[in-house]
């Protein structure tokens, strides 16, 4: 089947969807009212290069037979010339439609909840998950999202031993998702009196948040504390019992064991605020918990585990005396640490996606 064939076989269910979403009984069912919605976009998207497509296949048809049978020698230089312009179009247009084929992760539009957390290393381990946070807090700044910290634990000289925030934006699990896993660095740490070099390690944990839907939570099962924050907040932050405290017994359906989840939120001084985000990070958390088949699945099939699979794998060194970081899944280097640091990490980012288009394209057979 060409390219064109399936094109026009998603063209139907497109015409389809449109008319679905339209639908009161559809409109009733929020489940499933969402996923059509994601499904009506995506389409879209496809249809849209469908149509540069067709158009470009018919200028160059048009041309070639303008050149074939014309004798008018201005109709045909014309025509060379509408065939030079869309002929190398051609080629860049198959591989974007190859890439809008490829399935998509149906998580990729989601908001995020995203942990960064201290691990081997001691004081330099807190040190370089601030430095992490701070890189994220410059991407996200730069991309035009939202970030939220909701829970953090500082180091003892500085940086976190945990940090947990809230991401909102365009799309932010389809590029966050590669954040995922171990980050080492390398380097002589202030702490370090005699100039020795250190290896530390920080985790990053990066959580597609869970539509209300899609987790079966008892709420009235839910044990909830409150207490005064300690932090940075002014005031008032000690004053006022604002931070909240969840504690939920929750049955792991893929293996049947009980777990108590506690959550910590003092993101703001709103008691109630905090509560509906202790609230959603619940949620998040147990739905990651019964997704982890599902993305241990897809981890099996994959060679390269670029975006889902074993948390605890080391992805990425920061190396310091060489000025350089290295992303070990794909074997993608830059030599521009300070400015990686600084937030400029999208380049790094579109390589991976790159490289997990080419794992989809090759799963899809496209």
């Amino acid at each position: 089947m060409d390219l064109l064939e399936k094109l026009d076989g998603l063209e139907a269910r497109y015409e389809e969807v449109t008319t679905l979403i339209t639908d009161p009984s559809v409109i009733a069912d929020q489940q499933r009212f969402v996923k059509l919605t994601r499904e009506y976009k995506d389409l879209g998207d496809i249809m849209a290069i469908r149509k540069r497509y067709v158009a470009c296949l018919d200028a160059i048809k048009e041309a070639k037979d303008i050149i074939a049978n014309e004798s008018d020698p201005e109709m045909k230089e014309m025509a060379r010339e509408q065939l030079n312009e869309n002929e190398p179009m051609l080629p860049s247009l198959e591989e974007e439609i190859k890439i809008a084929l490829v399935p998509k992760d149906p998580e990729d539009a989601k908001n995020i909840e995203m942990e960064i957390r201290a691990g081997t290393g001691g004081d330099e381990a807190c040190l370089f998950a601030g430095d992490l946070f701070r890189m994220y807090k410059a991407f996200c700044e730069s991309k035009g999202w939202n970030l939220s910290v909701t829970d953090v634990s500082e180091g003892a000289v500085g940086g976190y031993k945990e940090i947990d925030f809230a991401v909102s934006g365009d799309g932010v699990y389809g590029i966050m998702k590669y954040e995922s896993g171990v980050h080492r660095v390398q380097r002589v740490p202030v702490t370090e009196s005699n100039g020795r070099m250190q290896t530390s390690a920080a985790t990053v944990a990066v959580l597609p948040e869970a539509d209300p839907f899609e987790v079966n939570i008892n709420e009235g099962e839910i044990k909830w504390d409150t207490f005064r924050s300690s932090g940075a907040g002014g005031q008032n932050v000690n004053k006022v019992e604002s931070g909240v405290r969840a504690r939920y017994m929750w049955k792991n359906p893929n293996t049947g064991e009980v777990e108590e989840i506690l959550i910590e939120c003092t993101e703001t001084r709103d008691q109630p605020k905090n509560k509906e985000r202790a609230l959603a990070r619940l949620r998040t958390y147990i739905y990651d918990r019964e997704h982890q088949k599902y993305l241990d699945d897809i981890a099996s099939r994959r060679k390269t585990l670029v975006s889902t699979g074993d948390r605890s794998a080391k992805i990425r060194t920061y190396n310091f005396p060489q000025g350089r970081v290295t992303d070990h899944r794909i074997g993608y280097t830059t030599h521009d640490l300070q400015g990686f640091l600084g937030g400029d990490i999208q380049a790094m980012i579109d390589a991976l996606i790159v490289a997990e288009n080419a794992e989809r394209m090759k799963e899809a057979e496209l």
